[in-house]
């Protein structure tokens, strides 16, 4: 038993060394190629598993976390009021134009809550409080005549200044728990929380919920994705 053991635990080390050995020789393409097909692979596990009605746990008001998590600050450089704020929507099947919205537009639509996980992708979580609108809401309220098959295969979201973006799938961002959030923990957001307008979702990590949504463009062309990008090297779909 002892000598099997050893055996497998040298052969295990070999194997170790080799491995490390090898990404080591590799050239940056061949790493690159390994990474984008590791990113595919998972993303397609991730849709074989995701549906719209397989929803995230809630908890009670006495299990949010306090004090709030602050993190990142990509695209809030500068500080916006409310009533300066727009939201420009583009490509959404139905509407002749695209629009422009205020906050109080956005407020008029039914309200959502929700006590959720907020997922990071370091690793890290916390326990959210979120109230807005669905996101299917928004659009069935603008293009009430559109179903979810005749929408674009994906929705890219920038903020005003446009230095941060994200892309995400139609079907994840039709979620019944994705969110454009106004409130958090039962306050208007913050600014370092992405005020007046960001999003909020059970179904991908928070890279992917963008702070201060300044446009959102419906797209049939798979976006572009702020920590995608080759110098970051995250992966595009980032669900869990």
């Amino acid at each position: 038993m002892f000598a099997r053991s050893r055996r497998g635990f040298l052969v295990g080390g070999v194997a170790a060394l080799v491995g490390i050995f090898s990404w080591k020789w590799m050239g940056d393409e061949t790493k690159a190629a390994l990474f984008r097909r590791t990113f595919a692979f998972n993303e397609s596990v991730s849709k074989f598993f995701y549906s719209t009605r397989r929803l995230a746990a809630e908890f009670p008001p006495e299990r949010i976390t306090r004090p709030e998590r602050f993190n990142g600050a990509e695209g809030l450089a500068e500080e916006i009021t409310a009533a300066d704020w727009r939201l420009q929507v583009k490509g959404l099947p139905g509407s002749t134009a695209d629009l422009t919205l205020t906050i109080d537009d956005v407020k008029r639509l039914p309200r959502t809550e929700m006590i959720t996980e907020f997922k990071c992708i370091e690793g890290w979580s916390t326990i959210v409080h979120w109230a807005g609108v669905r996101f299917s809401d928004f659009i069935a309220a603008y293009s009430p005549t559109i179903t979810p098959r005749d929408l674009p295969k994906y929705v890219l979201l920038l903020t005003p200044d446009e230095k941060y973006f994200v892309g995400w799938d139609i079907e994840s961002i039709l979620h019944p728990q994705t969110l454009l959030a106004y409130e958090m923990n039962e306050a208007p957001l913050r600014h370092e929380h992405g005020a007046p307008l960001r999003l909020a979702s059970t179904a991908k990590y928070g890279i992917k919920q963008i702070k201060r949504v300044g446009t959102i463009e419906f797209t049939n062309e798979r976006p572009r994705d702020f920590w995608s990008q080759p110098v970051f090297g995250y992966d595009w779909y980032s669900g869990h």
